[in-house]
Parts: C-alpha cells; sequence; structure tokens
C-alpha cells in the first residue's frame, strides 16, 4: 500500500462515528450486520449512518451485499489488513516486534 491509498483511509476512520461502525462491523466478523441493527446499536438515526457506511464504502473498508430486503454491511478485511501493515511497516527499526529482548519503544545507542 503506498501512502496516497492509506491517507483516504486514515481520513474516513478519523471520524468518531465511522470509527465506531467499522470497529463494530470488525467484531461482528465476516458475516456483517444490517443497516437497521447497525443504527440500532450504535444509537445512530438512519440517515446519519447511510452519509458515514457510503464513506466507509467508497474507501473500501467496508462493503456491502443484499439479502432480501437486508442490506448487509461487513468490513472489508484485507483493506484493514493491508492499511495495518502499511502503518507497521517499518515497525521496531525493521526487527520484528514481539522478539524477546527487542523494544518497540527502544531507543538506538
Amino acid at each position: 500500500m503506498e501512502t496516497i491509498t492509506a491517507v483516504p483511509l486514515l481520513a474516513a476512520l478519523a471520524q468518531e462515528t465511522r470509527l465506531s461502525v467499522f470497529r463494530l462491523l470488525v467484531q461482528q466478523g465476516p458475516d456483517g450486520l444490517p443497516a437497521g441493527q447497525i443504527a440500532e446499536q450504535l444509537g445512530i438515526s438512519p440517515a446519519t449512518l447511510s452519509f458515514h457506511l457510503k464513506e466507509l464504502t467508497h474507501t473500501g473498508l467496508t462493503q456491502s451485499r443484499q439479502d432480501g430486503r437486508y442490506v448487509i454491511y461487513s468490513a472489508n478485511f484485507k483493506a484493514m489488513d493491508d492499511l495495518l501493515s502499511f502503518l507497521t511497516k517499518n515497525c521496531c527499526a525493521g526487527t520484528p516486534c514481539g522478539v524477546e529482548g527487542v523494544s518497540c519503544n527502544a531507543t538506538a545507542t
């Protein structure tokens, strides 16, 4: 992932409602939730939720599918994994995190 791709994803998540929606969908796993249940669980009006889901879907962080009369939204785990990989690509000066004796907070001496 390039910076130009990561910035819109981070911008989409840098809003309280969208971050809450995304986190809820991550918790639900690949099955996702119907829009009505998302609105109910987060206490968001349908119109407000629609706006935020559109933004998340536009960036590729969420996806939707039709299931009868419901639209089911789910997190796009590949996009999330790609973003996390981008953010941690050079973590710990190239040393894998979690290796005994190596701390991500260590400074060079």
